[in-house]
């Protein structure tokens, strides 16, 4: 909070998310917004992403890929992975095999 360039490109990286993603979901806000969506790695590389926040992005992913959303969210559930050892970390969805899975699906 005292960082006023951090907390700009957080509100910057938010208006983005709801630009790109509320055509999609009229009903997407701020605070609906999954804090992974707006924070970056160290690396600015990360395989993974939240389910809530591919969730949000299915509607999108649906659309583009001319693809049932139903099969988009299927997609997603397939290719998340649970807690490991079923405690530590969160849940996440492995963003290159959904890539690769919703590929397969479009050339099918």
């Amino acid at each position: 909070p005292n960082r006023a360039d951090l907390r700009d490109a957080l509100v910057e990286r938010a208006a983005a998310y709801l630009k790109r993603e509320r055509p999609y979901d009229p009903t997407l806000t701020r605070a609906g917004i999954p804090p992974d969506a707006v924070m970056t790695t160290a690396s600015n590389v990360d395989p993974h992403i939240s389910p809530q926040d591919a969730a949000i992005q299915a509607r999108r992913v649906a659309r583009v890929r001319g693809l049932p959303l139903r099969r988009v969210q299927a997609l997603i559930d397939d290719t998340t992975a649970g807690r490991a050892l079923g405690f530590l970390g969160s849940p996440a969805v492995n963003v290159l095999q959904l890539n690769l899975a919703l590929d397969r699906e479009t050339r099918s």
